[in-house]
């Protein structure tokens, strides 16, 4: 069982910046994949980047060159820098974790919301 708790939502202006962060109840050293998925209202949930064991990455056409995905072994946790943000990207984003890389078995957070609005 891997519990995540995601942090680091909130109110943007367009073009600025936020640092999401998932932790994990415990050592994430050996899940294979973990990554980030945004929902934004009447939409369906979207693979924004995910990251594996590895530290090989992997991106949504719509964030490449503005988000970064890295993962802190040592701390369980996941981070999202996101730069250059625009209202398109206002969204609940869900932090999961896919411990064998296989999608048999995938662990949800419980999202934290973005807005970027002026």
């Amino acid at each position: 069982q891997v519990e995540l708790v995601e942090s680091g939502g909130g109110s943007v202006q367009p073009g600025g910046s936020l640092r999401l962060a998932c932790a994990a109840s415990g050592s994430i050293a050996n899940i294979y994949r973990m990554g980030w998925y945004r929902q934004a209202p009447g939409k369906l949930r979207d693979l924004v980047a995910s990251i594996t064991s590895r530290n090989t990455t992997n991106y949504a056409s719509f964030v490449k060159g503005r988000f970064t995905i890295s993962r802190e072994n040592a701390r369980n946790t996941v981070w999202l820098q996101m730069n250059s943000l625009k209202p398109e990207d206002t969204a609940v984003y869900y932090c999961y974790a896919d411990p064998d890389g296989l999608g048999r078995r995938l662990y949800w957070g419980q999202g934290t919301q973005v807005t970027v609005s002026s």
